[in-house]
């Protein structure tokens, strides 16, 4: 696969200012109202590179947002991979060792490995298992449009179907069968929560329509929950998706059967890719694809195919 070039609308900006929170972890900032209502959390960085979170955070507290009842907090996730970024090499500064996106489960969070993500998980992880709601900001290798991301409970259907844009949603019907997400962290991951767990797919990492998406989309969260002031906004008609499969890339060889950037739509059986031997084909007709892997690395997931809701 040949990767197209990288545009830089937005890059990496010292953030060292906002290492000293007043939560006692780095990074993390808490304001309390006073008055009832939810906890809230806005999560940035969980990836390194996607660079829109660290945007809308920013603004959160550059320009003195605060609730009017109930809790916010904001955090930056994955800052040592944020501090990583070189512009020559992009895309790695996703991750250092681990996928931060990948690790919320008690194997992993109570396990023996070590690594500077698990490390920053176990440190958030109060700061997540505290929150009632919580927005994880994301973006795409690809130009692709925005979309939210989500296990498919009722409760997260419903915010993120009331908050409106993006007005294309991915549903993870049993969650995300590749590892465990923020959003599925304790009891966001369970039917019995109550709380919402949204991840918010932006745009493409390096582009400011993916930092003003992001930015727009915290405020309309926060005033969907009741902290700050409705952001009253057309909400565009819904496309949902319903998630099949994630299949993980297995060699170097890995192909897509033609270039690929996300919303594409195949046949029930098309082939959508070769991975040395093997092939991936589409597994229902308008088989829609997300997310697909901008160069293969052995151990990714590939692609995220799923039908039209």
């Amino acid at each position: 696969m040949t990767a197209p070039q990288t545009e830089f609308e937005v890059l990496p900006r010292d953030i060292s200012a906002y290492r000293e929170g007043n939560t006692c972890i780095d990074y993390v900032h808490r304001f309390e109202s006073g008055r009832p209502g939810p906890h809230v959390l806005v999560n940035a960085l969980t990836h390194g590179n996607e660079i829109c979170g660290m945007v809308a955070a920013t603004h959160l507290l550059d320009t003195g947002v605060r609730p009017k009842a109930g809790t916010l907090t904001v955090s930056f996730a994955n800052v040592e991979a944020y501090e990583s970024f070189d512009r020559e090499k992009p895309f790695a500064s996703r991750q250092l060792v681990h996928n931060l996106n990948r690790i919320w489960s008690p194997e992993w969070l109570d396990g023996q490995q070590d690594s500077p993500e698990l490390r920053r998980a176990r440190e958030l992880r109060p700061v997540v298992a505290a929150a009632d709601h919580i927005l994880d900001i994301h973006s795409t290798a690809q130009v692709v449009a925005p979309f939210w991301v989500y296990p498919g409970f009722a409760r997260n259907a419903a915010a993120a179907l009331a908050i409106g844009a993006p007005g294309i949603h991915l549903v993870m019907p049993r969650g995300l069968n590749t590892g465990t997400p923020l959003i599925q962290h304790g009891r966001h991951g369970s039917d019995e929560g109550k709380g919402v767990a949204l991840v918010v797919e932006c745009g493409q990492h390096f582009l400011q329509a993916s930092a003003d998406m992001a930015v727009d989309v915290t405020l309309r969260f926060l005033a969907h929950f009741g902290l700050v002031e409705s952001q009253a906004a057309p909400a565009p008609a819904p496309r949902r998706f319903e998630l099949l499969a994630t299949p993980l890339i297995k060699t170097e060889s890995f192909r897509f059967a033609r270039p690929l950037v996300g919303l594409e739509t195949f046949a029930n059986g098309e082939l959508i890719a070769t991975d040395g031997p093997d092939e991936i084909r589409a597994l229902c007709d308008d088989c829609t694809v997300f997310m697909p892997a901008r160069t293969p690395i052995v151990g990714r997931e590939a692609v995220y195919l799923t039908r039209p809701l």
